[in-house]
């Protein structure tokens, strides 16, 4: 998803769901910064290397591809962009290597969505907003996953756009160009993608790339082949996907808030969206490759009050000028540890599965540091809470 739903939606969803304007821009805030805070900024800052949520494409182009490369590449998409579904699946007649990048593919309501909700609980609305953008994320990357490989992430002349019409939906043939300083041409079907690597493990087959910006567009519907799919068509409905992912969203902050008592898989506050669910099936149908200005509209209706566009430096100030020991203590020193918590669940989770694509792992909070840098500063907050 882009910016639209991750920081203006995700604020409408918010408020929604009962958060006040301010909480609900803190945590549209967090939900955007996932996009945003790469170890470049993070060296700007001076701040953990290791809270990087995202790669940015000068970084991924410098990017090792060896073992320990591509288990960092992993740690970072898989854990905010590609939730795994499934990292138990079996697949019949498969190498070890396959089933395991298999397993990491991305889908909605897997059992690993539950634990990164249920982790942001009680951590403040820096965390909310990460579990948020994790949760939109699973349902416009589903079927692809955040480790690069061709068998799981390529596609091929089998891709078509369903246009819908008063006769139902007529086939179009997507054509896909490797022309990133073009924008893409939704009316002619003409779509900017990764270029072809026949490389398993080159950065162009990571995560959604070979289908270009196709999945985080609202309002399209497509069909494809995938590669692991045995030959079985594939239909994306995104503007039934992102509608549920709405109301899931609105269904999760209000556990996160206290006013469910469970966060249950599944489920969606259609109830709660209803005075605004056809002005929000508009805004996701209407085909615009951004849809910010209308879901700033309606989140200016919800709350009476102007709704201030996303700026990443907000809150580079406060961190920049505070002390060493209140860093933890700013806005983003909070996202920056919410950031590695959420990261170190689910790379554990993939290293207990038997998984080893995201790198070794151990549970920081039993077992402490045990030589893998990107928790280091988890332990060093763990501590200094237990001497408090």
């Amino acid at each position: 998803m882009q910016k639209d739903f991750h920081y203006y939606a995700t604020y409408c969803a918010a408020r929604i769901a009962g958060y006040s304007h301010r909480e609900g821009l803190e945590i549209a805030y967090s939900a955007q910064m996932v996009d945003c805070c790469s170890r470049t900024m993070l060296l700007k800052l001076k701040g953990p290397k290791a809270a990087a949520t995202t790669q940015l494409q000068l970084e991924l182009a410098d990017a090792r591809t060896d073992l320990i490369g591509l288990q960092d590449i992993t740690r970072i998409w898989a854990s905010f962009h590609f939730l795994p579904y499934d990292l138990h699946a079996e697949v019949k007649h498969a190498s070890r290597l396959y089933q395991n990048k298999y397993r990491l593919i991305c889908k909605p309501n897997g059992v690993l969505l539950r634990d990164t909700v249920e982790l942001a609980k009680g951590k403040g609305t820096q965390a909310t907003g990460i579990a948020m953008h994790i949760l939109a994320d699973t349902w416009a990357h589903s079927y692809f996953a955040g480790t690069p490989s061709l068998v799981i992430n390529n596609t091929n002349y089998y891709f078509y756009e369903l246009l819908p019409g008063p006769e139902g939906y007529t086939e179009r043939t997507v054509h896909f160009r490797h022309s990133p300083g073009a924008p893409d041409n939704p009316e002619e079907g003409i779509y900017s993608n990764s270029v072809y690597q026949g490389s398993e493990n080159s950065i162009m087959n990571l995560g959604h790339g070979r289908a270009g910006h196709l999945p985080d567009y609202s309002f399209i519907r497509y069909k494809y082949l995938p590669a692991w799919g045995e030959y079985e068509e594939i239909i994306k409905d995104n503007p039934s996907d992102y509608f549920k992912a709405f109301c899931q969203l609105i269904y999760a902050m209000k556990y996160l808030r206290g006013v469910i008592p469970t966060f249950e898989l599944d489920t969606y506050d259609t109830e709660a969206v209803s005075p605004w669910a056809e002005t929000i099936r508009q805004i996701i149908s209407k085909r615009q490759p951004i849809a910010s200005e209308d879901w700033k509209a309606l989140g200016e209706e919800l709350s009476g009050q102007p709704l201030e566009d996303f700026d990443s430096e907000k809150y580079q100030d406060e961190y920049l000028l505070a002390d060493t020991e209140a860093k933890n203590e700013t806005f983003l020193g909070s996202f920056f540890l919410a950031a590695m918590a959420q990261k170190s669940m689910v790379t554990n989770k993939i290293f207990r599965s038997g998984n080893l694509l995201a790198g070794f792992s151990v549970d920081y909070t039993q077992k402490g540091f045990k030589g893998i840098k990107d928790y280091r500063k988890l332990i060093e907050q763990m501590r200094e809470g237990t001497e408090k």
